[in-house]
């Protein structure tokens, strides 16, 4: 198991990709705490068994993130790795877009990545080991249209990740990031099948990509397999953007 031993704290695994990423990293032998906002994250590590654990989190207060690392480090004795998945969209063409949807999508995702990285990396920095990853998307590389908010947020995703890899490397910790194409969670399930057929005809691959494609992405960069690899984009796209 390429986990075994490990610790990881996973924001936004309630479900869809975050949920599938903490099932892939318990059953690569980690214990995951499985970080959300949303109440269904406690049915979720209840199913996972001894290897997981809840904690209801808001990753834009630093207090709330502060007290999830120390859950994890008292539920489990320390934290190895953290994957930076939460993330919302407030979709709209720039000229309806409100200062509130902006604002919404940028505090969740970028002020939460580096809120739980900042509260994480003491601990990664004293035990000389540590594993970062955050999501990304590919309209944060090429943009997408109505995602203005989106595109910046995961722009800067990479950004961050960047100058992590930079910052953190000395102290054997390295930072990377996933940038993940169209993927079947539940809110591309809910469009109509019209607009999914287009999506695929649109992939090199012709299909949708799994949840599970990106958890194990996740858990390569979490694995000594990837110990030479940070400040990497890791693209899970199925070549739509190639």
């Amino acid at each position: 198991m390429r986990l075994e031993n490990k610790v990881a704290i996973i924001t936004g695994a309630a479900n869809g990709i975050g949920e599938a990423a903490a099932k892939k990293f318990v059953a690569e032998g980690a214990k995951v705490v499985v970080a959300d906002f949303a109440d269904h994250g406690e049915e979720v590590a209840k199913n996972l068994g001894d290897s997981a654990r809840f904690f209801k989190l808001n990753v834009t207060d630093k207090k709330s993130v502060a007290e999830m690392v120390q859950f994890a480090v008292d539920q489990f004795g320390t934290v190895d790795i953290l994957v930076n998945n939460a993330g919302i969209t407030r979709d709209a063409m720039l000229h309806k877009m409100t200062d509130e949807q902006f604002d919404q999508v940028m505090n969740v995702n970028v002020k939460g990545a580096f809120n739980c990285t900042q509260a994480v990396y003491p601990i990664l920095k004293e035990k000389q080991y540590g594993r970062i990853i955050s999501t990304s998307s590919v309209s944060g590389i090429y943009g997408n249209i109505g995602q203005t908010n989106y595109a910046a947020s995961k722009a800067a995703i990479v950004g961050m990740t960047k100058s992590w890899a930079k910052e953190f490397g000395r102290n054997g910790v390295t930072a990377n990031a996933v940038a993940p194409g169209f993927i079947k969670t539940a809110m591309v399930a809910a469009m109509p099948e019209k607009v999914i057929e287009k999506m695929e005809a649109t992939i090199p691959l012709q299909k949708l990509g799994e949840p599970e494609d990106i958890a194990n992405a996740y858990a390569f960069l979490a694995s000594d397999e990837a110990k030479y690899i940070t400040g990497h984009v890791l693209h899970v796209d199925g070549a739509i953007m190639m």
